[in-house]
């Protein structure tokens, strides 16, 4: 836990940023009897009646001091697809950056050997030297950063039905792209003092 605060109270550096990464999924859904849009004197409606049209996958990656975010959709969420993301991350978003301090949550295709399972092993190598793991503590997935994206992005743009990942892909991207431009910013105040103020009953005892 401590070396994830630790990591977010560092100085913003360019060269050496902090990225936030985690995944949701989404279930579709489709409307069975056509909506009726709202009227002079009516409310829109829409029947309780929904068709499943199956589930697509949010990989969010964001870096909370510069105000950037992205999401990546796809309609799994295997080892490849997460090394997919790591290469995307690396060679699109930070070609440039020395090293990148990802923080991330321990789901078990979150792991370098994901890479070499998608790639040649030198271009795996290449990757992961790129990258510097941070992992949230198990039971601590709230100190992921990315999470406060994903609840950000659900509540404003995906509370409603979408029938298919094209369209949900781009509600997304028209949720994203402003906000990035306004560099939105998560204010992170939990600090690694307050941690061990609050949180002092899960820290061992030391005797004598």
């Amino acid at each position: 836990m401590e070396d994830v605060i630790g990591t977010y109270m560092l100085p913003y550096d360019a060269r050496k940023p902090v990225v936030c990464f985690d995944e949701a999924s989404r279930q579709l859904f489709g409307e069975v009897r056509e909506p009726q849009p709202a009227s002079e004197g009516k409310h829109a409606k829409t029947d309780y009646e929904y068709e499943r049209k199956g589930t697509c996958n949010l990989f969010m990656m964001c870096e909370p001091q510069r105000g950037w975010r992205h999401v990546r959709v796809t309609n799994r969420r295997t080892r490849l697809d997460y090394a997919d993301c790591i290469q995307e991350l690396v060679d699109v978003h930070y070609p440039n950056a020395e090293k990148i301090l990802l923080v991330q949550d321990n789901l078990n295709t979150h792991r370098g050997g994901s890479l070499y399972e998608k790639f040649a092993p030198q271009e795996a190598l290449r990757l992961l030297q790129k990258i510097e793991f941070h992992y949230t503590p198990k039971h601590g997935s709230w100190l992921n950063m990315a999470e406060t994206e994903i609840g950000i992005v659900s509540r404003q743009c995906l509370d409603r039905r979408l029938d298919c990942q094209t369209k949900l892909a781009q509600e997304v991207a028209a949720w994203e792209n402003p906000r990035n431009e306004k560099k939105v910013r998560i204010h992170w105040t939990f600090t690694i003092a307050a941690a061990r103020q609050k949180l002092r009953k899960i820290y061992p005892t030391i005797e004598g």
